[in-house]
């Protein structure tokens, strides 16, 4: 689900033209669809009504701050991952005590920063860190509320990169050895031992996955009661999976017709979500701009403005990206190109042999599904500036974060 169609061969974002926001912004730019988000939000929110849980959108896949006040406005909770994810969530407005904690490398100034901000709470992914904030808070003279990071060995079937859940990956706890770690932090005075956390990994299309992941975590709860230990919050993640080429994902109401007949003790047990790519992923668009057509004995090229410094995915994952005329023309062929960047890497494209109309130096393309891991991942390779991010509410829009300049390149550097 977006809000990104045609209207008379044009490619509108909500109700404005994409063009006429190019015309004023230049490219590359990111274009977000605040409706997009924030229906996906309440789909999901609505899919798990009746059932106690709080959504916490993972700032990772889109940290904007206007996206993320936007978030907050409806109620949304957040999972971050660093201290600046923190500030970040704390700026947008979102509520300290639906804000988790998350990231197996948390430093002793960001738990402290996390506690001064009284958040709900930390997921735990190792002895060392559970020492580390029980020593900070008893210092503190608090007590953080923490949920255990479980590897639950479930293959989500995705891509390498992006599973989290297998025994071979570096983050949880063994899930055998799980119940030995929770005796361990009962006898730490700083913590409040009350959840389970379950995040497998990331674009997910079937139920299966979080069914599985499930019913090993309910199992350990259940050996965790035998000795005492009760747990009030279950945190199954986030990583549902979007459309970017031809995949099927669940729905909310199907994922959530999967899994809550799973999740058993109910009524005494608080559901936690962390969605990211899911609220945001199919919310956002890159434009770039076709600087050269390049015609090789082998291949032809469309040169755009816009690199893997911009979106690094395709670069990172092989991802596919679908890609998009802005404006569009029927009466065009269709050829096989690559869609490459200006970036001194071979490994800068968008797309290899894909199949487009024929497409001009000059033109404006729209690279689709840009929401989610596309500016957060961005750099400044190349000495490039980073794009601008544009905000489209219906017939509206705003810069919610200017383009860089070379200027800030050079910001903070000294000779």
């Amino acid at each position: 689900m977006h809000y990104f169609n045609y209207r008379h061969n044009d490619l509108y974002c909500d109700d404005v033209k994409v063009e006429d926001i190019i015309r004023e912004v230049g490219t590359p730019a990111f274009i977000y669809s605040k409706r997009t988000a924030i229906e996906h939000f309440r789909k999901l929110d609505a899919a798990f009504k009746g059932f106690d849980h709080t959504i916490c959108y993972s700032i990772k896949a889109n940290s904007n701050l206007a996206l993320c006040h936007a978030m907050a406005e409806e109620g949304c909770g957040a999972d971050i991952v660093s201290g600046g994810e923190l500030f970040r969530a704390l700026k947008a407005g979102f509520d300290s005590q639906k804000i988790v904690y998350a990231g197996v490398g948390k430093t002793a100034s960001e738990i402290k920063y996390a506690l001064e901000s009284n958040i709900f709470m930390f997921n735990v992914e190792s002895l060392p860190e559970a020492k580390l904030i029980d020593q900070i808070a008893l210092s503190m003279n608090k007590k953080a509320k923490v949920s255990i990071r479980v590897n639950p060995d479930v293959n989500p079937h995705t891509h390498a990169y992006i599973t989290t859940g297998k025994k071979e990956n570096k983050f949880g706890i063994n899930f055998h050895s799980a119940p030995e770690f929770y005796r361990s932090l009962r006898e730490m005075k700083g913590l409040d031992v009350v959840g389970i956390h379950l995040h497998i990994g990331s674009q997910i299309l079937t139920p299966e996955p979080y069914v599985d992941a499930i019913r090993r975590g309910t199992s350990l709860i259940k050996k965790l009661k035998d000795i005492e230990i009760d747990l009030s919050v279950m945190n199954i993640g986030g990583g549902l999976g979007i459309i970017y080429k031809d995949e099927n994902p669940m729905t909310a109401r199907e994922f959530a017709d999967a899994v809550i007949p799973v999740l058993e003790d109910r009524q005494c047990c608080k559901l936690i979500l962390e969605p990211g790519r899911h609220i945001a992923g199919n919310a956002g668009i890159l434009v770039t701009q076709v600087t050269y057509i390049k015609q090789t004995p082998v291949k032809k090229f469309a040169i755009v403005d816009a690199g893997m410094n911009d979106l690094i995915r395709p670069c990172l994952y092989n991802a596919y990206h679908e890609i998009q005329p802005v404006h569009k023309d029927s009466k065009r062929e269709i050829h096989d190109i690559d869609v490459v960047g200006p970036i001194c890497e071979s490994s800068d494209f968008f797309a290899k042999d894909r199949a487009l109309p024929e497409v001009y130096s000059g033109e404006l393309l729209a690279i689709m599904s840009a929401g989610a891991y596309g500016f957060t991942m961005a750099s400044n390779y190349n000495s490039r500036p980073r794009a601008v991010e544009v905000l489209v509410e219906g017939d509206s829009w705003r810069v919610v974060r200017r383009r860089e300049t070379w200027e800030d390149l050079i910001n903070g550097e000294t000779i």
